[in-house]
């Protein structure tokens, strides 16, 4: 049987749809941004990207495809599933099975467990960010595998050749890293769009040691003040033409072409 740990009111899922052309399900499925996995191949390349062992989460188990394949590589999988319906289904069918738990409940509202652990899903677009940073601040993650919206995965890794905040600020204990593409005929619902998997994985040792003062520094250097990375950090910090020299950046350089280890060493040069 599923647990309920659900956090607020899930009952506008059994909420009748007002467009006649839909379906209570349909709804459902809109609402809460259900795409299902039904290419062993999709749900293959998660598993050896994730590579699990040990304790895993898995944010959105849906219809089970990928709970299983990870339970059957050796993870012991704590699955999360907001829909009451899909939860009940799956804990049914997984209730003799040790290596599966299933939660029914917002992932993003659960505690983080107190021993090291990873997140591997095929998770909400319309949540994505909330995932990736309820992950981020879990002091014992080791590493989350996230199958996201393909565009939302290569601006987190830098694939366009710029760099989010939510990157920079973190690089000094995360890597972010672009994997496998995944088209959307692998996924039912089919969406309007690809997906990616998105690797973050904890650094063995941070960076750097000071997270206040770097986090301060990034988020000036994002706040966009004068246009460029030098007019802003220029409002705070002596020596900033020093430090953008010694990290290689240009003077009239946008914050988001400045690359995470150029912030290191800027880090280094006016705060360290």
């Amino acid at each position: 049987m599923a647990r309920n740990f659900a956090h607020g009111n899930y009952s506008h899922t059994q909420k009748k749809a007002r467009n006649t052309g839909r379906t209570a399900r349909d709804q459902t499925r809109r609402t809460l941004s259900q795409n299902f996995m039904v290419d062993r191949h999709a749900v293959d390349l998660m598993v050896k990207a994730a590579a699990p062992e040990g304790l895993v989460l898995e944010p959105g188990s849906g219809e089970g495809a990928l709970t299983l394949a990870l339970a059957e590589a050796g993870a012991r999988v704590v699955g999360y599933e907001i829909d009451p319906r899909l939860a009940g289904q799956l804990a049914a069918r997984t209730r003799n099975d040790p290596r599966i738990d299933v939660i029914r409940g917002d992932f993003t509202a659960a505690r983080a467990p107190r021993e090291p652990f990873a997140v591997v899903g095929n998770i909400p677009y319309s949540v994505t960010s909330k995932i990736v940073d309820w992950c981020l601040r879990a002091p014992d993650l080791t590493s989350a595998t996230l199958l996201t919206q393909r565009e939302y995965a290569r601006k987190r890794a830098g694939d366009y050749g710029r760099w989010s905040l939510v990157t920079v600020e973190s690089w000094p204990w995360f890597s972010w890293r672009l994997g496998d593409t995944i088209g959307r005929e692998s996924f039912r619902p089919v969406p309007s769009v690809d997906s990616a998997i998105l690797l973050l994985r904890r650094r063995p040792e941070p960076l750097i040691r000071g997270r206040r003062s770097y986090q301060e520094l990034v988020e000036l250097g994002f706040g966009g003040v004068g246009g460029s990375v030098r007019a802003s950090l220029r409002t705070r910090y002596q020596g900033v033409d020093a430090a953008l020299a010694a990290a290689g950046v240009p003077r009239d350089a946008v914050v988001g072409y400045v690359h995470p280890d150029q912030w290191i060493t800027l880090w280094e040069r006016l705060c360290g």
